[in-house]
């Protein structure tokens, strides 16, 4: 994955290809209504009268196809952006479940030191617990 397609490219080519959409339908309409306007001056030539009927089939045909093509291009943009938000949830899922171990590990290791010093030493972490305790009481008791 060299390059890095955003929404923003996403949505500009989306735009690009509304505009050149309507830049044919614009196109085959004014074709059509000259085709049209000489089928009228010509109201007893059939001939004209088909290549409208011709030229509005085709254009409706052509737009159904750009419309189709549109549809699908966004349909795999849309694919490749939710191929990519999964990767990156699974990638950032493995890296908090590494760091959440990693903490787990350094709790263990913490309650460890912690429970050898209480047994080498319980009369000063008896002293501590309580003072401990006596601040938090005094703290709570003045909410």
């Amino acid at each position: 994955m060299a390059t890095n397609y955003t929404a923003s490219d996403l949505k500009n080519d989306v735009q690009d290809a509304g505009r050149e959409t309507t830049r044919d339908v614009n196109e085959g309409v004014n074709k059509l209504a000259s085709d049209a306007k000489e089928a009228w001056n010509n109201a007893t030539d059939n001939s004209a009268v088909d290549r409208v009927k011709q030229g509005a089939a085709d254009m409706a045909d052509a737009a159904r196809e750009k419309g189709a093509e549109m549809a699908d291009a966004a349909r795999q943009k849309g694919a490749e952006f939710a191929d990519r938000a999964r990767s990156e949830a699974d990638r950032l899922y493995r890296a908090g479940e590494r760091r959440a171990n990693e903490m787990a590990h350094y709790a263990e290791d913490y309650y460890d030191e912690m429970s050898d010093m209480v047994r080498r030493k319980p009369a000063q972490a008896l002293g501590i617990a309580a003072g401990v305790g006596f601040l938090v009481g005094l703290i709570l008791a003045r909410r």
